[in-house]
């Protein structure tokens, strides 16, 4: 049940939320200061919170893209 929580915290973060919470894992990893579960913890919170973002850029980058290239002219 905590993972689905977990979970459905990362789904509802925006993208600059998830990022910012992203990079502050990784210091905490980089850190060396937390134990083997806890830091077994952080990397899969990290891995969901990395999807999400690359979902948002995605999503991003869909809503840019023209969908047939019919806008684009020669001429």
């Amino acid at each position: 049940m905590a993972d689905e929580q977990e979970q459905t915290d990362v789904a509802d973060l925006g993208y600059e939320e998830a990022r910012q919470e992203l990079i502050e894992l990784v210091a905490r990893l980089e850190g060396g200061q937390a134990g083997l579960e806890e830091s077994m913890q952080l990397w899969q919170r990290g891995e969901a919170l990395a999807v999400h973002c690359e979902s948002w850029l995605d999503k991003a980058e869909a809503s840019l893209s023209p969908e047939d290239g019919s806008d684009s002219q020669d001429g």
